[in-house]
């Protein structure tokens, strides 16, 4: 089998093989882009072995590498529902027809790609186009339909590696693209010595190694800084467990709160024996109550009870009614212990299907578990920075973390530490904690801010501006966590490039993709 198409060949007229002759040679490649489709999962968490990342691009470079536009797709698609759907396979306590519609969806992003790699592979500097297109694709998905799920970036399977530093320079799209390119120039330096050109293959492969190595060179900060305020908040964070993992997470009504409350009673006795140091402020997870405690006096006085046990403001998560009477918010709320609750964040970017379903009338005749999401959620409009005590905060909530864009606005907008207040309880016994808890990594690292991850079920964590992890907790349990956390005002490279470098190379990966469509067309047949 040989992975390279002559055009000269391809040009001569040739008996066509029949149909079953087609598909009997397609079966190795298909076997391989499959093979390259599941070492790209296996590179994200919970296995999370990042250099089959490289691999797997490299694998897929070859594959399509002078294809037809038609081979291409087929390629593409192989590798991309195979990489899909196990990654995203944690989406089966919705429903398997969910699982199924998503996992195809986002493989056709893949599929698209695959085949505009196609295209670029006859053009010069043909790797450079093709790390393009990886964030083409990544771009596109990342925003539609419905808002976009950027999971399985490659910079999400790389939030622990030799490319992660590049993150503060490009965020994640310039780790993509770092990525991508490297296991481009591999391709690139396979085929050239499998074409004996020694010279090229042993520049391309030293290329593939250098991007490696480069991100060595960019310097992370490990500490705080005084600019805005105090370099450093001692910071509890308080994980108080669900009854059961699952859609209904929930239990009874207010058990959840229920256990927030007594594990920050656990955590104010160790202060009170002298384990722990007193916190400045106390964060709890999305959904820490289950109920509105503005119109439910029994959630208000459990939690204004432990905000003057804890003697400092508590980030509390809760569901609250409105705007409407049709609709719920996902908050966090700065509750004081003398002046009760006070500012407040409210979820930005919801997920469809989990906290709101689109076109709910037609779908929930066809998809049964989505009459289980009785209510849909309204959407906030401002950016989650809040003052906690003595830290000014960048709340996030969720799967929020996934989107560039909004943690990005958390810090550019005045947030010195990253709070990230999340629910995973409905996922807990599949890779989606681990996979969101590596995002939250890789966020450390691109924003130069310590990172503080409040779960109501696991995995609860304090994370270094440089990506290290301080502290972490296990699923399924409850658990109180606290470190002195460093506090920053400084904007990365990142921060103040924003998303200029993701379109810059997503434009470029498309306009790559239309000249060599347009120069295969003027070619004379």
């Amino acid at each position: 089998m040989t992975l390279e198409t002559d055009d000269r060949a391809e040009a001569q007229p040739t008996a066509r093989p029949s149909r079953l002759a087609r598909v009997r040679a397609g079966l190795p490649r298909t076997g391989l882009a499959a093979l390259c489709g599941a070492l790209l999962a296996l590179s994200f968490p919970s296995f999370g072995i990042w250099p089959l990342s490289i691999v797997a691009v490299t694998g897929l470079a070859l594959l399509t590498y002078r294809r037809t536009l038609k081979q291409a797709a087929w390629t593409g698609i192989v590798f991309g529902g195979v990489f899909m759907f196990w990654l995203l396979i944690w989406i089966d306590v919705i429903g398997y027809d969910a699982w199924v519609l998503l996992a195809l969806a986002e493989a056709a992003f893949v599929m698209l790609m695959a085949m505009g790699q196609a295209a670029v592979s006859r053009l010069p500097a043909w790797p450079l186009w093709t790390a393009c297109l990886w964030v083409t694709q990544e771009w596109a998905r990342d925003r539609v339909p419905l808002g976009g799920l950027p999971w399985g970036r490659l910079a999400f399977a790389n939030t622990s590696s030799p490319f992660t530093p590049l993150a503060a320079l490009g965020g994640a799209p310039l780790v993509t693209f770092a990525v991508a390119l490297s296991g481009a120039l591999l391709a690139a330096a396979i085929l050239a010595l499998r074409a004996r050109g020694r010279r090229a293959g042993v520049a391309c492969a030293a290329g593939a190694v250098a991007l490696g190595v480069v991100g060595y060179a960019v310097p992370l900060p490990t500490g705080g800084d005084t600019a805005g305020g105090p370099a450093s908040a001692e910071i509890a964070l308080i994980q108080g467990n669900v009854p059961h993992a699952g859609m209904d997470f929930l239990g009874r009504p207010m058990q959840v709160l229920g256990n927030h409350v007594a594990a920050t009673e656990a955590l104010m006795a160790k202060v009170g024996e002298g384990k722990l140091p007193q916190p400045q402020l106390v964060i709890w997870p999305e959904n820490s109550s289950d109920v509105d405690p503005y119109v439910t006096p029994e959630a208000y006085q459990l939690i204004d009870g432990a905000a003057k046990q804890a003697g400092v403001p508590i980030l509390v998560g809760a569901l609250v009614d409105g705007p409407d009477a049709t609709h719920v918010m996902n908050e966090g709320i700065v509750w004081d212990p003398k002046t009760g609750p006070g500012a407040h964040y409210t979820k930005q970017h919801l997920v469809p299907f989990g906290e709101y379903v689109p076109f709910r009338s037609f779908l929930s005749q066809y998809i049964s578990e989505l009459k289980r999401v009785a209510v849909d959620f309204s959407p906030g409009d401002k950016t989650g920075v809040l003052q906690v005590g003595p830290a000014k905060i960048g709340d996030v909530i969720c799967f929020e973390v996934a989107y560039d864009g909004i943690v990005r606005d958390a810090v550019t907008k005045g947030g010195r530490v990253i709070v990230i207040q999340t629910n995973n309880a409905t996922y807990e016994h599949t890779d989606q904690p681990d996979q969101q808890f590596a995002m939250s990594r890789l966020r450390a690292v691109e924003h130069g801010r310590s990172v503080v991850i409040a779960a109501t079920s696991g995995i609860s964590a304090v994370i270094a501006p440089n990506g290290s992890v301080i502290e972490r907790t296990q699923l399924a349990t409850q658990a109180e966590l606290e470190a002195n956390v460093p506090l920053r005002d400084g904007l990365t490279l990142a921060d103040r490039v924003g998303a200029t470098p993701e379109w810059a190379l997503a434009l470029l990966g498309l306009a790559a993709c239309g000249f060599a469509v347009w120069q295969r067309r003027r070619q004379p047949k």
